[in-house]
């Protein structure tokens, strides 16, 4: 056998695994492999990386195939499974690949899919008017980067199959055990066989796709993630109403659903846009879900193949469709997901700048209209709704279809087509601007609440800034800008400092005395504060307590809350050890979990654990009578029973605290400032979601559900434990 060259002999001894001596290396090789070499080489300019995100990326390129034939409108039904030997396999009731020979290549249209990059069905021809997979060479990469796949197409009353290794076609020798990827390989060599694996019924077909990612390139610790699977497909059956999706893992991997067996799931939703942002939704609604569509035709010039295989420039008419939902919520986190022809585009691009920028112009001069309503100074650019305003509690979902994007790499997470953000804008600018203006009453009280919105998101932006700039220690002492009833600390290390939210001033002169003045500030509120879960913004930083507390803290609030600006490393909150006290720490709790939600998400919000009642324990002989602290009813009665029986005595006048202002400062100091004695109790973000439905039940403007909760939980109370 003649020598090859080296390049191409390493390439035979990857891609060949069982092939006889006398033509194991033809030209046909070269013509097949050339273009797939390329990705095994460089798999990231495909794909993106070879880690499990590179791995998920290869599975959306044969999903989003199958999709493409649903948005055509030839098939339904989609099957996902993730097989236990690692493999995972697609199978849909599309139209199925081409099983005919493609003229200009003499191949199957199969093996074209499979072995050609930039080749399919869309580059023109009508067969898709807009695709997720438009590069043409999903497929053919995935081909290249599996050690094995199996493709079967039922067309015609027939089964067709075919197999390839690492992106050459030919046959495995499998045993009876199943498909392995292990399995002898024969390569083809004169020419390749699309073989007839068995009967259909004719009016059935679809595409099978099983695939084994190649370790060679994937290492061993990337796997396929059911979680992200299962996000990417319920999405994309929001996007495609009526296409059922369903997902099954074979796997038995620890830490996931099908961990004790296989786990199946269905997915199927009838709405569009408008179900996936209510889905999507993580708060209270301020405005309801607006539905805004539109579509508009624009000209690009694209390289096309004449008659003669040769590229000439062409001027072609493009039509764009715009589908947007989108919701303002009460809360300020914003989700805006963004979508080219079903495909995913997480960093944005021109369909996103456009949304962005006819948002901004519209809700400017929906502003501007009702400025005197709102009490806003047209003049000049202090008074000015910006992108985080407006951006401020926004749920969002963009869709764009078109013929042939133009992406920012195959990985399509970035939409480039420049035309798209003029006709978004538009659609946006007229569809919204349409609804803000609208005369029905129940248009016109969402508008005002999302104006109101909008406007008190911005003087709490401006807010912030303007205490930004005055809020670190230094110039704040300067300048005495503090609340004059702070008892700041004198340490500048923010990491040692603690501030003491104390409940009273009785309570605040004991504090005073019992505290470390060198780490530990003392801020007293007056009273229960605003119930910030049912008041604007607006009243909340109109309300003394509240707006005394952000400007201690001094690292602003809502969106614009900076954790690296606050001015304290443990933020205590210190109130008596009855149901007041209980309260007021619940409505100092919503203020942090409303408007200062990182300071609670780093950990550095703490309750104070004061104590109920005081044991004088009589010392024996000489000794001196100690005290013994207990924090509950029970704790109280299991000490009294524990020094019965040790024979200790004790007074009988056991002292029941009933605020913090009863304890003297070597008290309080001992029991609940003191860092070498206290308890804290730490506030954790990790039941977010529970505790956001606990604090609209019991502190929301809804007082129906808060009702029926009372009244179902009045047969439980114990009277005898109201302190009256």
């Amino acid at each position: 056998m003649a020598a090859a060259p080296c390049g191409h002999q390493r390439l035979r001894s990857a891609l060949v695994t069982t092939v006889s001596p006398q033509s194991s290396y033809t030209a046909r090789h070269l013509s097949v492999l050339e273009g797939l070499e390329a990705v095994r080489k460089r798999p990231g300019m495909y794909i993106g990386s070879t880690d499990s995100r590179g791995l998920m990326h290869c599975l959306w390129e044969i999903i989003d195939n199958a999709v493409d034939e649903a948005l055509a409108g030839h098939c339904d039904e989609i099957e996902v499974v993730l097989h236990a030997d690692s493999s995972v396999e697609v199978h849909d009731n599309g139209r199925g690949i081409p099983v005919d020979i493609e003229p200009k290549t003499g191949l199957s249209g199969v093996e074209v899919v499979f072995t050609k990059l930039h080749a399919g069905g869309k580059f023109g021809g009508g067969s898709y008017g807009a695709s997720g997979g438009l590069h043409g060479v999903g497929a053919s990469v995935v081909n290249a980067l599996s050690s094995r796949l199996d493709v079967e197409v039922e067309r015609g009353g027939k089964v067709h199959r075919m197999t390839f290794h690492r992106g050459e076609p030919g046959v495995f020798t499998d045993p009876v055990s199943g498909p392995s990827p292990e399995s002898p390989f024969t390569p083809f060599i004169s020419g390749s066989e699309l073989a007839v694996a068995g009967r259909a019924p004719k009016a059935r077909t679809g595409t099978r796709v099983r695939y084994w990612a190649d370790r060679q390139v994937f290492p061993a610790t990337a796997v396929f993630s059911y979680d992200e699977l299962v996000t990417r497909v319920r999405q994309t059956t929001f996007l495609v109403p009526g296409l059922t999706v369903t997902v099954r893992d074979e796997r038995r991997l620890p830490g996931t659903p099908g961990a004790d067996g296989p786990h199946s799931e269905r997915f199927q939703h009838s709405g569009g846009t408008v179900d996936f942002v209510d889905f999507l939704a993580p708060d209270a609604p301020v405005t309801g879900t607006w539905h805004l569509t539109g579509s508009a035709t624009f000209e690009e010039t694209v390289p096309v193949l004449d008659d003669k295989g040769h590229l000439s420039p062409k001027a072609v008419t493009r039509e764009c469709e715009v589908d947007i939902a989108l919701r303002w919520g009460a809360g300020y986190e914003t989700e805006v997901q963004t979508f080219v022809n079903i495909i995913a585009t997480p960093k944005g691009g021109s369909h996103l700048a456009g949304f962005e920028a006819g948002l901004l112009r519209t809700l400017r001069k929906a502003v501007e209209t009702n400025a005197r309503r709102l009490k806003i100074s047209n003049r000049g650019e202090a008074e000015r709704i910006e992108k985080d305003d407006v951006l401020a509690g926004l749920t969002a979902v963009v869709t764009v279809r078109l013929a042939e994007p133009q992406f920012e790499g195959q990985t399509k997470e970035v939409l480039g087509t420049a035309p798209v953000r003029a006709i978004v804008a538009k659609v946006v600018d007229t569809q919204l601007g349409a609804l803000l203006s609208s005369p029905k009453r129940d248009q016109k009280t969402q508008t005002t609440l999302l104006l109101d919105k909008l406007v008190a998101e911005m003087r709490a932006r401006l807010s912030a800034r303007h205490q930004k700039e005055i809020s670190r220690r230094k110039n704040a002492l300067e300048t005495s800008s503090l609340p004059a009833k702070l008892a700041d600390c004198r340490s500048d290390d923010v990491d040692r400092s603690e501030l003491f939210i104390v409940e009273g001033d009785s309570a605040l002169g004991t504090a005073k005395l019992a505290r470390s003045s060198d780490f530990q500030a003392l801020l007293p509120i007056r009273g229960k504060i605003l119930n910030v879960q049912k008041a604007s913004i607006t009243d909340m930083l109109k309300n003394a307590e509240c707006a005394a507390i952000i400007q201690v803290i001094g690292a602003g609030s809502g969106r614009s809350f900076d954790l690296g600006a606050a001015r304290y490393g443990k933020i205590v909150l210190m109130t008596d050890a009855d149901v007041d006290g209980a309260h007021i720490r619940t409505l100092l709790l919503t203020l942090f979990f409303r408007y200062m939600r990182p300071l609670v998400d780093a950990g550095r919000v703490y309750a104070a654990v004061p104590p109920l009642h005081r044991i004088e324990v009589i010392g024996a002989g000489s000794r001196k009578n100690e005290y013994v602290y207990t924090y509950s009813e029970s704790e109280l009665t299991a000490t009294l029973t524990k020094l019965e029986r040790a024979g200790r005595r004790y007074k009988e006048d056991i002292q029941r605290y009933k605020g913090l202002g009863e304890m003297d400062a070597d008290q309080l100091a001992e029991t609940t400032m003191d860092p070498r004695h206290r308890t804290l109790r730490r506030v954790t973000m990790r039941h977010a979601e529970e505790a956001e439905k606990v604090f609209e039940l019991l502190m929301g403007s809804d007082v129906a559900p808060r009702k029926d909760f009372i009244v179902a939980g009045a047969v439980e109370l114990d009277r005898s434990r109201i302190d009256a």
